[in-house]
């Protein structure tokens, strides 16, 4: 049996459990073997019968004393069984598992795991885990691991059958780390590692295996980031821009830039001057000033002949963009276009007419941009906004629509230095660490429901100093959870009872596009005094006017999606405010809320966001075409990631295609995860 073999070659595997299996995206012997261990539960010491106490959960080994019986009641047929290890005796019971009489025989000895309870003055081990005392041991008796499992399948058919999968392979599990490396760094054999994530011979042998696999996720990811990077830098761009004169779009902006600004500005500049294909990466807070430098970078590419696109992750968001872009470039006669989902159907063939011949230099859009139908006269620079929106295939697609075309990639959610490193390790970064001048602090409080009338009393003062607020909800319609806000019910609540009289509209994902559009036009205007929505707003809308950001059940926000809804208000010369409801007394929930009443920096919240979720995924890296991280945690093991960066340069610098005797089974590894694997989960 090899590791690409059907998991129906795995002993006891047949076509029932084999669905099963691939219902949870397991269809090889390889992602059997590495479908790691949730958590572990320490079986391993065994405890005397006469020792055992209520409550507890303990590990015996003992024989049958009394044989197995079977007896029904109306509801439930209950198993029992009686055994004994020199110390004492004591009853086994379990529910509604009638085959267990049958699995047990008199006189054999068993370990069993289980809770022991009292029971009318007796001790009774409850629905225990067993096996044969003479068997290996999986579920007794050992560290024992715990899998994520679906309803129907059992923690001891996964690990029954991840055993038989480990044992079954040929030859074992070849070595494809260089031997150096696993000197160097004190690593354990691949062997030593996969038998011992799965069934640790101890608490040393887990963290050595852990180690281990961590380590080699973390190197083929970066390996494959360096030889992308390497990729790029190494083409040589067929744009060619020579007139670097922006002194006349800074002056229409209106506004000088900041100092971060001019920094990222002359990187951006630096790397069109280069000759080599620009892969950069724009991250800053909201508010710090992204758009202006596209705005300035499109400007570029425009004067010197080519097209500059922009795609957004919504109509909302493009078509401001769209506004915002025309009234700049107008006056200097630079076509600008749009193109969305949201467009007539002549609308659209007459802005593929002007895109193809080039009549429009700069145009902004959504996912229509990348549409077969859509073709560009002279792409020289691509820009996607709010980055984690969009998958890898799709900013490439939109750069296949040019010849190597430059790109810049901008987000305003604020990313840690060393998540940026994981996420966009093929990019150059560029941070924008300071805030225009003018721009108001927003003061946030945290309140729990107690404060409803203080707030709609808020909501009336503001609106009647001629200012706007939003309300967010975590969900569209009301369902069992009476305690989590509705934006539909919320709405007409509001408008039928405490403020009535103002202007209130909401805002959802079910909307149409053009129904979104135009309630956000018309709060954009000021004609809408109190928006209720869901996240719909929390990327990229700009209300100068907004001055008061209102969220309900604030505990089931992380915290950069608190950030990035806060940032929606505070963008005009007023002061503002956000205010974080939760009656949620968990220590997470008050962690977080008193994280976003002490700081409005993005990238310190960002780390502390990193750190509260811990395992997981931070922000869906299957957005960015990256595998999935299978035992990796980008927190935990950060120390684990600065050695591997290090081992990666070096290996990259001294032997770039990985050509080398030591290097080509590691070669043949990173194509097998980035190529075959990565195709199942790339948008």
């Amino acid at each position: 049996m090899k590791a690409s073999d059907s998991i129906r070659t795995v002993k006891n595997i047949g076509e029932a459990r084999a669905k099963q299996f691939g219902n949870m995206g397991i269809e090889t012997v390889d992602d059997l073997i590495s479908y790691y261990p949730r958590d572990y539960e320490d079986r391993s010491v065994i405890t005397p019968v006469s020792e055992l106490e209520a409550g507890g959960t303990y590990t015996v080994k003992g024989r049958i004393m009394r044989a197995p019986e079977a007896r029904r009641t109306r509801t439930l047929t209950v198993v029992s069984a009686v055994i004994s290890d020199g110390t004492g005796s004591i009853v086994c019971v379990w529910f509604n598992q009638p085959y267990i009489k049958n699995q047990l025989a008199l006189g054999i000895e068993y370990s069993f795991t289980g809770r022991v309870s009292e029971r009318m003055g007796r001790l009774q081990f409850e629905s225990p885990d067993y096996e044969s005392a003479n068997a290996v041991s999986l579920n007794t008796g050992r560290i024992v691991p715990v899998y994520r499992v679906p309803a129907k399948m059992s923690q001891k058919i996964i690990r029954g059958c991840i055993k038989d999968a480990l044992d079954g392979v040929d030859g074992g599990f070849e070595e494809y780390m260089p031997r150096y490396v696993l000197d160097e760094h004190s690593l354990c054999s691949r062997e030593f590692a996969v038998r011992n994530i799965h069934f640790p011979e101890n608490d040393e042998a887990f963290f050595k295996a852990r180690r281990r696999l961590v380590f080699d996720e973390l190197l083929f990811l970066q390996l494959r980031l360096l030889e992308l990077k390497g990729n790029i830098c190494s083409k040589k761009s067929r744009v060619k821009i020579n007139n670097f004169d922006i002194s006349p779009v800074l002056s229409q902006l209106g506004f000088g830039l900041t100092n971060a600004q001019k920094k990222v500005l002359s990187e951006i500049i630096s790397d069109f001057k280069k000759g080599c294909v620009m892969n950069r990466l724009i991250q800053g807070d909201v508010g710090s000033g992204k758009t202006a430098l596209a705005m300035i970078s499109a400007y570029i590419a425009a004067v010197n002949g080519y097209q500059a696109v922009l795609m957004a992750p919504t109509d909302v968001l493009a078509n401001q963009h769209f506004k915002s872009f025309e009234r700049l470039f107008s006056p200097f006669g630079i076509k600008c276009d749009i193109l969305t989902s949201g467009l007539k159907k002549k609308e659209k063939d007459d802005a593929y007419r002007r895109i193809s011949s080039g009549e429009s230099k700069i145009i902004i859009g959504t996912h229509a941009l990348i549409q077969d139908r859509v073709e560009y006269a002279d792409l020289g620079l691509v820009i996607t906004d709010e980055q984690h929106r969009f998958g890898v295939r799709q900013r490439e697609k939109l750069s296949e629509k040019g010849d190597e075309p430059h790109v810049l990639v901008m987000t305003a959610t604020p990313i840690p230095r060393t998540l940026a490193l994981i996420l966009y390790g093929d990019m150059d970064i560029s941070v924008i660490d300071e805030l225009p001048p003018g721009r108001q602090k927003i003061d946030t409080f945290a309140v729990d429901h107690s404060y409803y009338r203080r707030l709609y009393a808020f909501i009336k003062k503001e609106v009647a100093k001629g200012r706007q607020a939003y309300i967010i909800c975590p969900m569209i319609e009301e369902n069992d959870n009476a305690e989590l806000r509705s934006v539909l019910s919320y709405t007409q609540e509001l408008k039928n009872g405490i403020l009535t009289g103002l202007r209130i509209a909401c805002v959802h994902g079910r909307l149409k596009n053009d129904e979104k559009q135009d309630i956000m036009e018309s709060f954009a205007r000021g004609d809408i005094d109190v928006l209720i929505s869901t996240t719909a707003i929390e990327v990229g809308i700009n209300v100068p006017n907004a001055s008061l950001m209102i969220v309900e059940n604030a505990e089931r926000f992380g915290l950069s999606a608190l950030h990035q809804l806060r940032g929606r208000v505070g963008r005009g010369s007023d002061k503002s405010y956000c205010v974080l409801v939760s009656d949620s007394k968990t220590k997470l929930a008050k962690e977080r809320l008193k994280i976003m009443c002490g700081t409005n920096d993005g990238f310190v919240i960002s780390e502390k966001d990193l750190t509260l979720r811990g395992p997981g995924d931070f922000f869906g890296t299957r957005q960015h075409g990256l595998p999935e991280f299978k035992i990796a945690n980008l927190y935990k093991d950060i120390d684990i990631l600065g050695e591997v960066r290090s081992v990666a340069i070096d290996i990259y610098s001294g032997d770039k295609e990985l050509k080398s005797v030591e290097n080509s089974r590691l070669k043949s590894e990173i194509y097998e995860i980035f190529t075959s694997k990565i195709k199942k989960i790339c948008l």
